[in-house]
């Protein structure tokens, strides 16, 4: 196990009818707020009214902006930050899923910042200060609701981007499973992919000894593979509901991934994917995720066994563990064709013709090489991205 250090300052607030806590949790920060969020499903839902009302019961001023999709905008977020300097705004609340938080945290950068935000997010500067952001959570996926981390699509260059600092962690998230019911399958079945990603990231490490936080990642895992065919089953199934939204802000809060190196290569490729193609997240992940692993499995076959045996449950043919290796892989994709996910480009309907473009951006136009379990270079990620076909 190597050494770290794990901080992270977010109280979550999880459960019923939680969100009516919200005015009087941001009136400990605030007492006028930017109310962020996408498009008018909070308002379909009474979420909204209930967000407001608590905001207004608390005596707290607050701007909307809303807006926010899939893949959030740099656009959004500049105007985001225009606002919030001109009705002079302190805190920032998100009330969404993942893309709300990560523009909310971009704002929340981007505000006090003399240049342009999307410095922070091509390692041009490193954020000094940003201003407090909370979230009401809507979809479990990004476990943006207790990360440091916000991703950012940049339309000039198709280019998406990530920024990790821990000012991005939010101050207080609130969880209620509730809010989850009425999400589409496909939402639900992209959220699991993503929270499966960011768990896989962890796991395959080079990391020895790592017996503990292999333990956690793999129940964090099996929880989703048995709760998601629950919720797509009974949507309104709390309990499943809970489980999942749970194991989702586990998989990103960094718990996972204390001790041990980490790989991220799965998700610079996806970034490229949906950079151009503006696809689901999750669903680039599903494709992306099992084609690393085709690519890079010889590296650590016990690794791979590991990973068939104890997610899986398959047995391992000790004859043949290269064998078991390859039918945890494709456990991995039956799962996620099962819950109506894509596990290759061809499905998502793009095209072969930019992967060369896809290539040279993840690594830089050829200088440097990406992830941790193995180190990729360009060409390693044409490969994979021709295994994703």
């Amino acid at each position: 196990m190597e050494n770290f250090v794990f901080q992270n300052k977010t109280k979550i607030i999880f459960g019923r009818d939680t969100e009516n806590q919200v005015g009087e949790e941001v009136k400990a920060y605030s007492s006028k707020v930017l109310l962020h969020y996408g498009t008018a499903s909070i308002k379909k839902s009474g979420l909204y009214e209930r967000v407001v009302a608590s905001l207004k019961k608390s005596g707290v001023e607050f701007v909307e902006l809303s807006g926010v999709q899939p893949n959030p905008r740099l656009s959004l977020v500049k105007e985001g930050i225009d606002l919030c300097r001109k009705n002079g705004i302190r805190f920032i609340l998100a009330v969404g899923g993942g893309s709300v938080i990560d523009s909310a945290k971009a704002i929340a950068v981007g505000v006090p910042y003399n240049g342009d935000v999307w410095d922070f997010y091509i390692g041009k500067a490193k954020p000094e200060e940003a201003l407090p952001v909370a979230t009401v959570l809507t979809i479990p996926a990004a476990g943006s609701e207790s990360s440091p981390s916000s991703v950012i699509t940049n339309t000039d260059g198709d280019l998406k981007r990530g920024l990790t600092n821990d000012l991005l962690c939010p101050a207080f998230s609130i969880l209620n499973p509730e809010l989850t019911f009425t999400l589409p399958d496909y939402q639900t079945a992209c959220g699991a992919a993503d929270i499966m990603a960011h768990i896989m990231e962890r796991y395959f490490t080079t990391t020895e000894h790592a017996d503990f936080t292999d333990r956690l990642c793999e129940a964090a895992m099996k929880t989703i593979v048995i709760n998601i065919p629950k919720c797509l089953k009974e949507p309104k199934n709390y309990e499943a509901r809970a489980e999942v939204m749970w194991a989702g802000t586990v998989a990103h809060n960094d718990i996972l991934g204390t001790g041990r190196n980490e790989d991220w290569a799965s998700h610079q490729i996806e970034h490229e994917i949906s950079g151009i193609y503006d696809v689901a997240h999750g669903a680039g992940l599903s494709v992306v995720f099992p084609a690393w692993m085709k690519y890079v499995y010889k590296t650590n076959i016990p690794r791979f066994v590991q990973f068939a045996s104890r997610v899986w449950n398959l047995e391992i043919d000790f004859q043949h563990p290269e064998k078991t290796a390859l039918e945890g892989i494709a456990a991995l994709e039956f799962f996620f064709s099962e819950i109506g996910l894509p596990i290759t480009l061809k499905e998502m309907s793009i095209e072969t013709d930019r992967f060369e473009e896809m290539a040279d951006k993840c690594t830089g136009g050829g200088k440097y090489a990406i992830g941790g379990f193995t180190k990729l270079d360009k060409n390693a990620v044409l490969e994979i991205l021709k295994l994703a076909r």
